[in-house]
């Protein structure tokens, strides 16, 4: 994979810190993600495998795309310990290796703010995805327009935000992004994480869409 996938300072912080944000909500925010989703499944930008535990037994196989060495790695080894088949694949998000229409349902779990551009992304997205099929999406977005969080947003993401953070931008409109690759928003919930600190990463969106009818893959 390019050099641009290797980020082994920020993997490594990512995957000592992330259980303990696990243990402050982020635990409860996979579960409700991956809450009755079912088929095959590809799981975009996996990171280390803490979603694997929270995949329903309604699922058949989950190819799991990390292009980060370390981070896929470690998603190996919760692979072997997950309750569904799992395969943690050397692959980035702007290539899915999927025939079209193949897919019952992709999952994007905090990582569309970190895609080099979300909208190759989410076309290979609709592209696997059968007709009807789900995208399951959890991801810090943009804070509305006009106020102070939005201002911070821009400026860190224009700055030290991005190099410090394996690639994130605070400050995507994720949700309009989604809605503009072809997809129907069914759910979604806005909320900020953690709720008691002011973070340009605080605002969240967590919710499913499907792939809107009569549109082809691209």
């Amino acid at each position: 994979m390019p050099d641009l996938c290797r980020r082994p300072v920020f993997a490594r912080l990512y995957s000592r810190l992330s259980p303990a944000m696990d243990r402050r909500g982020v635990a409860d925010h996979r579960r409700r993600l991956l809450t009755g989703v079912a088929g095959r499944v590809v799981e975009v930008g996996a990171g280390d495998g803490l979603n694997f535990a929270h995949y329903p037994p309604t699922v058949s196989t989950v190819v799991a795309l990390e292009p980060e060495p370390y981070l896929r790695r470690r998603a190996g080894e919760r692979a072997v310990e997950a309750s569904v088949a799992v395969e943690a694949v050397d692959a980035a998000a702007e290539q899915i290796p999927a025939a079209d229409g193949s897919v019952d349902a992709v999952v994007t779990s905090l990582v569309l703010c970190s895609v080099r551009d979300q909208d190759v992304v989410l076309a290979e997205i609709r592209r696997v995805l059968r007709p009807g099929g789900e995208l399951r999406f959890y991801e810090h977005v943009a804070a509305p327009d006009g106020g102070r969080l939005r201002r911070v947003q821009r400026v860190v993401d224009a700055t030290v935000w991005p190099h410090l953070a394996g690639g994130c931008h605070t400050g995507r409109d994720t949700e309009a992004a989604i809605v503009a690759a072809g997809f129907v928003i069914d759910e979604v919930d806005r909320f900020r994480f953690p709720p008691s600190v002011t973070s340009p990463a605080a605002p969240h969106i967590l919710g499913r869409a499907h792939r809107a009818a009569g549109l082809p893959p691209d």
